[in-house]
């Protein structure tokens, strides 16, 4: 099933969505440095959802380690909007969502904090 995020990020005031990352094929890991500055690493906490149950089955089923569910799998996000740290909870919590990260200087990565 493919989920429309289209009317909830039409409804957000323009110039808030500072980078916006569909989660498909390669996961948080590989999609989410796209919208990131060479000068920014996203740091995502892994604990902020509930991964759905589909992918423990997964893992367990084919021996696969954590980091490379989230660099393969979505893990329950399907998109991530990057925001301004003083918009965040309050977009969330607009939109029923929830923050899994921050952005940190770096070098243009995602960093897992398990």
């Amino acid at each position: 099933m493919h989920r429309n995020y289209q009317p909830a990020l039409a409804a957000i005031p323009h110039g808030v969505i500072k980078g916006l990352a569909h989660i498909t094929g390669g996961g948080l890991v590989d999609n989410l440095p796209r919208v990131l500055p060479s000068a920014c690493d996203a740091v995502i906490d892994t604990g902020a959802w509930k991964v759905p149950a589909l992918f423990d089955l997964i893992q367990q089923g084919g021996g696969v380690n954590r980091s490379e569910m989230y660099q393969v799998f979505n893990m329950g996000i399907g998109m991530a909007v990057v925001v301004r740290a003083k918009e965040a909870a309050g977009l969330a919590s607009s939109l029923k969502a929830k923050v899994i990260g921050r952005i940190e200087s770096g070098s243009g990565v995602v960093r897992l904090a398990f």
